[in-house]
This record gives structure tokens, C-alpha cells and sequence, in this order.
């Protein structure tokens, strides 16, 4: 073929357009012919599942056509293969058509395009049969990249009209698939709906269809180039613009884009500074979340006001900046100041001393404020580094709510935390101390650009109450993405959002709040944002389940959003009265929060006893102060941090980890769907082996995280349904954890958390192995102690519906409130028709006082074993089932209270005769585990009367 230009003979070339061509009509290939054939040989097969088949669903998912069945497992595979080559061949015109100098964005896609050929390798050729955990990583991280591959391939788009719509069209096609997707995925899985799977399916076999079509629609574009490859149009050399470059100067004042973008290469040394950045806050905020939790283990274990409660007053340390003299140190040696909050913080988990233990995390977090104050306060006349490291401190705290969501709500550098509960305290640590190094590095400017010395401030002190109104939000509601779900949960059937996966979407409106804020400061700053964030707040705390949840998110918005505003005006200020009076404040309200659910051990507690609603409108009232303050101080800056270059440029790093860190989440959120295919220990018997036990908050005697070692208790009892008490952790004081997260996804058990952390109750919990197919939470009368919680539950027990009942009487202290429980307790078992299980906490001696109500005619229920004497909290009490055995386990080091256990045969007449047999007579699907004899294992031994007993 003769040469087109000078510079090189063609010796073969076809257009650029044939590889779109070939690549599509390979991959359909492959889809479509394996679905024509696993239908034409396996049809009954294929579109079964584990609820359902034929007729009731009746079109195959796109995993089960291209799953383990040979000859279809066999087409896709080959199809796979061969559409490899035009998909590595299309990925790399798109880079030679977009690459330009000096910008990073081509190379980005390019190699998001090589990272999700490889990964779609990874999901078809190593198969959930061969191994389904890496099976899962590979097709969840080629979804995940195809959100970045598919906006990169946009913002890219040549500006041809035709194929900037097409890309249009069928990405909001793919994305809007998504949302019935996950609905129908729902109603299968959680639902079990018949026929959900299908409509199911008939969406997922859509995402193939706009997804090779997306990249179909480089036909248009790829008709520019010959290959081997020469640009026929000039389109590559620059001379066109590319629709990003149009949509920046033509929206260059949309704050969003300015925010997010800047012109020029990527710097990756700017982006492992902001890492660092990023890193140093999530080490605040999971040291600062820490503290809390290692105060309460003190009045938990003293029943009361201990004294060590004072260490909460560790973040009072910016008082101290008002020296002038500490403050020029703090500054100066500001680098030192953090290793000094990192090494106690980040190593307290070696010392066994829980006083001491204490200790290093009070002065960790004392140092910690003082050094986040101290660099704000030195960086408040540059905007653009002072947003950066207000960002960091943001996305720190984002950080820290995903690594708890990634950990089951316990960060993995607690203090509490170590390799053997799930710790990770070492890597965090290890991570930290270059980090910080990289953090705090000198930096030499050219000077300031926020607010001059003689131009008027707003009030120093309203700063600071707006600041620890702030703070308060930001740890009481916002450190865990389940707390505000706990809030809205009202239990089965789900009308509302779930803590997997939908505290994904708490996360993301998080980030979602933080980008609107450094975009457009000026919108969340205003009364108006202020009013709409204020209505959310009501919302959440008023409403419950999808009301609720939905008013959450607002406030959730809101309250990031705002963060930079209020910390840009309290800078501005004297630090010891815009932070070390916010601090003040944000301490009182910690203990406000506190004291309306533990009104009978405190003083003063009963005059805000049960009242969170004071709670949130005193937050809220804070934080009104803040922006009272900063409409006046920071109506002089402006909106310089996101406009300028440098401050845009900054900025955009920050950003850009924050969109990485939700693509993380919605992976978490993916891989830890729940199945809820989970089945009993002894099916074979139609055995329910049931339990009860208080779990002291999931610490345990020594200050560890006790969730694994309840799990492994729990498990090797072969319980099915067991009721936790004490259960509540959905606060500051008790690191706003959620212990039911791992109970139930280890165990594999439903769950249902009881009344919510706003309804002021120490928690009940139910974990069960049978589908819950409904409950109801009640408050127990309770005229003058704390309140007494209950859930009242109905299950699927071998397709027998039984309820079983929840319940933590009130204290010892207050019989009249114990004796209004017992009466109210008795009406609502009496009045169920089906079997009942009681799994309670009674304060009562056996066959004495209240004890004639639960157990007797008023309650229609019976005592597991009317010879057990030895008793005062636990009882489990039944009716209308057949009862065969009944244990008492010792509790170890994990609680202050033992297990009970009783075990029960669904189908079978109730015996109420109390007719003791023998083991040998017993079937040994109905035995308790020998493990637990003599000396048992862990501290945990059958006890009382040192073995299980069972009944005829």
C-alpha cells in the first residue's frame, strides 16, 4: 500500500473501527452463546436457585448460564478468550486517541481499562466452584472500575455528538439498571419473593448488554485512526479538544468541577502527601473514639460512678494555646506534638493495666487536640492549605467509619484490639509514624489570602460552641455508619434501611456532604442549609425506618458539609476560646448524651432522663451558634481555596482519595450482603437449642473486644437462638459499636437489635438461625428506674411459628417498677396462642415474689427447671413446646454472667412433669457438646450442678 505521509510507509493498516466491531460481537458471542446453550440443554437447571425453581422462575441470572455446567461454562470461556485480544487492542486506541501532554487522566483510564480486562479474566476463568472468596474479589473490583471507567471514557469523549451521546444514554442506562437490580436482588435473597430472581435476572443480563455496548460506541470515534496506527484526522497530535476540555471552559465557574479538577500533570509526591494527611486524621479520630470506650469499662465493672470518668476532659488541651508562649511551641514542634498523640495511642493495646491503658489513650488524645488545633490555627491565613488539612481531618473521620464498617463497627487500631479479636494494630501503627513524618513537613508559602487583622470577626465564643456542637455530631452519630440506622431499626418485616449494606450509604453521604462543602461553602453556610439540616436532625430523631433514615442523611449532608466552615471561623479566633471551649462543650454533651439513658446512676440524671430530643436541639443550637459566627467572619474570604490553582490543586488530591474510599465501601457493602441461607445445628431432630446471656457490652474482664469469643462460645454450644442483653453499644462512651454486626454474619443468624439507642434502653438483642418473620420492641413500664427493654418475636421453626420473648426486668432497687414489668410481661405471652420461649433476665428468686407471674397462670409459661433454686437474673421460661435438656455454662473472662442454654423439640407434646433421664437415653443430636464437662475450655464449663440435665 503507498505511503499516506512522509514520515513512514503503511505496510498494512484497516481501520480503526473494525476493533469496536470485532470486540462486541465477540463478547456478545460469548454471553449469548452460552445462555442459548445452557438453556437448550439445562434449563430446568439453570434457572433454579435456592428458593425456587421451574415455573416460578423461568429465565436463567447471568451466573447461572455462565457458571460450572459444561458445554455453556465451556462457550463463554473460549468467547472470553477471544475477545481478549480486541479488548486489550480497544483500551489502548482509546488512550492513543485521548493522551495529551502534560495531563494524567488518559493514563488513569488506561490502565482502570487494563485493571477490569484482567479482573473480568479473573471472575470467568476462576469459577465460585474453584474458589469463591477470589471468585467474589475479581467480579467485585470489575464492577468497582467500571464507575471510573466508564465517567473517564466520558469526560475523554472526542467531541463527536453522536458518540457523546451514545456514551450518555447507555451509561445511564447501565447505572439506572442498578437501582431495580439491587431491589429485586432484595426481594429474592431477604424476601425470598417467587419470581424476583427472574426479574432479577432479565436486569442483570441488561448490565451486559449496556456494557459492551458503552465501549461499542467507540465505532465512532476509532474511524480516525488506521492501523498500524496512524492518525488520519490529527486528532491524537492535540489539535481537537476533548469534552472535558469543553465542559471546563464553559463551566468553569461550577464549583464542583473546579473543586475536583485542575489543570496539568498528576503529581503523585502532592498525592502521598495527602494520603499521609488523610492517614494522621483517621489516627485522631480512631484514638480520640477509642477513649470513651476505655473509660466506660470503669463504671461498668464498678455499678456506678467510678472517677476515672474525668479522663473524657483529655480534649481540653487547646485551653493551653491561649499562651502565647505554648502556642509558638505547639506550632513550632507541631510534628513532635503528633507522635506524641500517635505512639501512646497506637501501642496502649501492649499495656495489660487497664488503668494505665487508660492512661496512654487520655494523654494521646490531650497531645492530639492540641496538635490538630495548633496546625489549623498556623495554616488559617493560607485558605488553600488550611482547607487541605481541614479536608484531611474530614476524610480521616470518613476513613475511620469504613475501616469500622470493614471491621464489623471495631477499628482495627482500638486499644481493645489485638491479632486474636481482629486487631490490626501494628500495620496502623507501623503506617503512622511515616505518615506523620510526611504530614507535617515544613512548607514555605507565599503568604496569606483569608481574613486581615482590622476586618470585623464573629463572636470567638459562638465559634466555639458552633465547634463543639460539631464535634459532638460528628462522634455521636457520624464515627460509625450503623448508629443512625440503630436509631431507625423497628425490626421484622424490614421497613427500612439494614446496617449491611446500607451503612454504605450513610458513608456516602458523608463524602457527598464534604464535596458540596469545599464547592460551594457558601451554600451549606447559610441558614437556609442550616434550616434544612435542622429538619433532618428532627426527622431522625422523630421518625423511624426509611423516615428517619431518610432525615439522617440530610443532617448527615449537612453536618460534613458545614465542618469546613465552622473550623475556617473558629481559627480566625483566640484557639484556647474557639477550641478549648468547643472541646468543653463538646464534653458536656458527651456526658449529656450519657446521662439520659444512665439517669439512675448519676446525679441529676432524672431531669433529663429519656430525653435525646434535648440532645439533638441542644446540637443543633450549637451549632446555629457556629454559623452565626462564620456568615460574619468568613464573608471577607470568599471563596478562594477551591478557585485559586494552588488551593484547587490541593484540594483535588483530597477529593479524589475520598471518591476511592466510597468505591471501597460499596465493595465492603457488596462482599458483606447478607446470605440469609442459614440453617440450624440438628435439623434432623427439629431440635432448637436456645439461649440467654448478658454480654456486658461486648468488653470483657481484661478490656478486650469480646465479639469472637462470644461467637466461638455460641457456636460450640450449638445454640440456634440465644438472647444478648446489655447489648447497646451505639455510643461515644461505648465507641458507637454494633457487636450483632459479627455475631451474626460468623454465626451465620438473622438478627433483630431491639429498641434503638434512642429509646434510652441498655439494649436487648436476638440472634436466631430461623427466619424472624416478626417482632415487636416494647418499653416495659418503668415509673422510676431505667427502662426495661423487650422483644417479642415470631419464627419459622421448621415451619412451626413460635415466638420467643427478650426481655431485662429493671433494677433491684425499684420492685414496683419490677412488679409493673412482670404483670405487663405476663399479659403480652399469655396472650400469644403459639409456642413461647421466655430468654430473660429477671431479678427474682425461684418460687418468691414476682417469680409466680412469669412463671404460672397469669403468663401461661413454665420453668425450664423448677429445681434449679440457684438462680437470680437469668430464667428461661417455655409453653406448648416439648423442653429436652438444660445447662448452665460459667461465663470465663468474657462477662459477669453465666450462659443458659435449653434445648427443645419442635412437633413433639409439651412435658411439663420435670422427669429427669440420663445422657444415654438421649438422641445424640439432642445432647449438649461434651467439650464443656469437667474443665471445659476457655473458663467455660457446665457449673452448678457440674453437667447438663435433661428431661424425658
Amino acid at each position: 500500500m503507498a505511503p499516506k505521509f512522509k514520515e513512514g510507509d503503511v505496510v498494512f493498516s484497516f481501520n480503526g473501527r473494525w476493533i469496536s466491531y470485532v470486540h462486541t460481537a465477540l463478547a456478545y458471542v460469548a454471553f449469548l452463546g452460552a445462555l442459548f446453550v445452557g438453556m437448550w440443554l439445562h434449563y430446568h437447571k439453570i434457572v433454579e436457585n435456592e428458593h425456587y425453581g421451574y415455573p416460578d422462575e423461568w429465565f436463567p441470572s447471568v451466573s447461572a448460564t455462565i457458571g460450572d455446567r459444561y458445554p455453556e461454562r465451556s462457550v463463554f470461556m473460549v468467547g472470553i478468550a477471544l475477545t481478549s485480544g480486541p479488548r486489550f487492542a480497544l483500551v489502548s486506541l482509546y488512550y492513543f486517541l485521548t493522551a495529551r501532554p502534560n495531563s494524567s487522566l488518559p493514563k488513569i483510564v488506561f490502565w482502570v481499562g487494563v485493571f477490569r480486562t484482567l479482573t473480568c479474566g479473573g471472575w470467568t476463568y476462576v469459577t465460585s466452584t474453584d474458589d469463591h472468596n477470589w471468585h467474589d474479589i475479581f467480579m467485585i473490583s470489575y464492577l468497582v472500575a467500571t464507575l471510573p471507567w466508564t465517567l473517564g471514557c466520558l469526560a475523554l469523549s472526542p467531541p463527536n455528538p453522536i458518540s457523546v451521546k451514545y456514551r450518555k444514554i447507555l451509561a445511564g442506562l447501565f447505572f439506572g439498571t442498578l437501582v431495580p437490580l439491587i431491589y429485586f436482588f432484595i426481594q429474592h435473597k431477604v424476601h425470598k419473593v417467587a419470581g424476583a430472581y427472574t426479574i432479577y435476572a432479565f436486569f442483570e443480563w441488561a448490565l451486559i448488554l449496556f456494557d459492551v455496548g458503552f465501549d461499542a460506541v467507540t465505532v465512532y470515534d476509532f474511524s480516525s485512526f488506521e492501523i498500524v496506527v496512524r492518525d488520519v484526522k490529527g486528532l491524537s497530535r492535540g489539535d481537537q479538544k476533548l469534552l472535558k476540555d469543553d465542559i471546563k471552559e464553559k463551566e468553569r465557574n461550577q464549583p464542583v468541577i473546579q473543586a475536583s479538577t485542575f489543570d496539568g500533570p498528576y503529581n503523585w509526591y502532592n498525592l502521598s502527601i495527602a494520603l499521609a494527611d488523610i492517614y494522621n486524621g483517621f489516627v485522631f479520630w480512631s484514638v480520640l473514639t477509642s477513649l470513651g470506650l476505655l473509660v466506660w469499662y470503669f463504671p461498668l465493672w464498678h455499678m456506678g460512678i467510678s472517677g476515672y470518668e474525668v479522663a473524657v476532659m483529655s480534649t481540653l488541651s487547646p485551653l493551653l494555646l491561649g499562651i502565647p508562649q505554648i502556642r509558638v511551641l505547639a506550632i513550632k514542634y507541631n510534628r513532635w506534638l503528633h507522635y506524641s498523640s500517635v505512639i501512646p495511642g497506637l501501642l496502649a493495646w501492649q499495656v495489660s493495666d487497664q488503668v494505665n491503658r487508660l492512661g496512654m489513650v487520655s494523654l494521646a488524645v490531650w497531645q492530639g487536640s492540641m496538635a490538630w488545633t495548633a496546625m489549623w490555627f498556623a495554616e488559617r491565613n493560607d485558605s488553600g492549605r488550611l482547607q487541605a488539612r481541614v479536608l484531611a481531618w474530614m476524610v480521616g473521620l470518613v476513613l475511620s467509619s469504613i475501616a469500622k464498617f470493614a471491621c464489623y463497627s471495631n477499628n482495627p487500631v482500638w486499644p481493645v484490639m489485638k491479632a486474636e479479636n481482629g486487631g490490626w494494630n501494628w500495620t496502623g501503627f507501623l503506617l503512622a509514624i511515616p505518615a506523620v513524618w510526611h504530614a507535617t513537613r515544613p512548607v514555605t508559602t507565599s503568604g496569606g489570602d483569608l481574613v486581615a487583622r482590622q476586618v470585623k470577626r464573629g463572636s470567638g465564643l459562638m465559634a466555639g460552641v458552633g465547634f463543639g456542637g460539631l464535634m459532638f455530631a460528628l462522634h455521636s452519630l457520624l464515627s460509625d455508619s450503623s448508629t443512625m440506622i440503630s436509631w431507625t431499626w423497628t425490626g421484622y418485616p424490614v421497613n427500612g434501611p439494614q446496617q449491611v449494606p446500607h451503612g454504605a450509604v450513610t458513608i456516602l453521604a458523608m463524602a457527598a456532604g464534604l464535596l458540596i462543602g469545599v464547592s460551594s461553602p457558601k451554600i451549606l453556610g447559610s441558614w437556609t442549609a442550616y434550616g434544612i439540616g435542622s429538619v433532618g436532625a428532627m426527622f431522625l430523631t422523630y421518625y423511624q425506618d426509611w423516615t428517619g433514615y431518610y432525615g439522617g442523611l440530610v443532617f448527615t449532608v449537612y453536618v460534613c458539609g458545614v465542618a469546613p466552615e465552622l473550623i475556617k471561623s473558629a481559627v480566625q479566633h483566640n484557639p484556647a476560646v474557639a477550641f478549648g471551649f468547643g472541646f468543653f462543650i463538646y464534653n458536656l454533651m458527651v456526658l449529656f448524651h450519657v446521662w439520659v439513658v444512665a439517669y439512675a446512676f448519676v446525679p441529676g440524671g432524672p431531669l433529663v432522663r429519656e430525653h435525646t430530643d434535648w440532645v439533638m436541639i441542644s446540637t443543633m443550637l450549637q451549632i446555629g451558634n457556629g454559623v452565626f459566627s462564620a456568615l460574619t467572619t468568613n464573608s471577607h474570604s470568599g471563596e478562594r481555596a477551591a478557585k485559586v490553582p494552588r488551593g484547587r490543586k490541593q484540594i483535588a488530591y483530597y477529593l479524589h482519595i475520598l471518591f476511592v474510599l466510597q468505591l471501597l465501601a460499596m465493595s465492603l457493602a457488596y462482599l458483606r450482603f447478607p446470605t440469609n441461607n442459614y440453617q440450624p445445628f440438628h435439623p434432623e431432630e427439629k431440635s432448637l437449642t436456645a439461649g440467654i446471656w448478658t454480654i456486658h457490652f461486648s468488653l470483657d474482664n481484661d478490656m478486650w473486644s469480646s465479639e469472637r469469643r462470644m461467637a466461638q462460645a455460641i457456636r460450640e454450644l450449638e445454640i440456634d437462638v440465644i438472647g444478648l442483653l446489655e447489648s447497646d453499644t451505639q455510643r461515644i462512651i461505648m465507641g458507637n459499636r454494633d457487636t450483632m454486626q459479627y455475631l451474626a454474619e460468623d454465626l451465620g443468624m438473622y438478627v433483630d437489635y431491639g429498641p434503638g439507642p434512642n429509646l434510652h434502653t441498655w439494649g436487648a438483642a436476638l440472634l436466631s438461625k430461623f427466619p424472624i418473620l416478626n417482632s415487636t420492641h416494647h418499653l416495659l413500664p418503668s415509673p422510676v428506674g431505667e427502662l426495661a427493654p423487650a422483644i417479642e418475636a415470631t419464627l419459622d421453626v421448621y415451619g412451626t411459628q413460635l415466638d420467643v420473648f427478650v426481655f431485662h426486668s429493671g433494677q433491684e432497687e425499684d420492685p414496683e417498677d419490677r412488679r409493673q414489668q412482670s404483670e405487663y410481661l405476663a399479659r403480652i405471652m399469655a396472650a400469644t396462642p403459639r409456642p413461647a420461649i421466655l430468654l430473660s433476665y429477671l431479678i427474682v428468686k425461684p418460687g418468691e415474689g414476682n417469680y409466680h407471674t412469669y412463671s404460672g397462670p397469669k403468663s401461661g409459661m413454665h420453668d425450664i427447671d423448677r429445681s434449679d433454686w440457684d438462680r437470680w437474673c437469668e430464667y428461661i421460661l417455655y409453653k406448648d413446646i416439648k423442653r429436652t435438656g438444660y445447662a448452665r455454662v460459667s461465663r470465663g473472662t468474657i462477662t459477669d454472667t453465666e450462659i443458659q442454654v435449653g434445648k427443645f423439640v419442635v412437633g413433639q407434646p409439651a412435658d411439663y412433669s420435670d422427669t429427669r433421664i440420663s445422657e444415654d437415653q438421649v438422641s445424640p443430636g439432642l445432647r449438649f457438646p461434651a467439650m464443656f464437662r469437667a474443665e471445659g475450655v476457655r473458663g467455660h464449663r457446665y457449673h452448678v450442678f457440674d453437667e447438663p440435665r435433661y428431661f424425658a
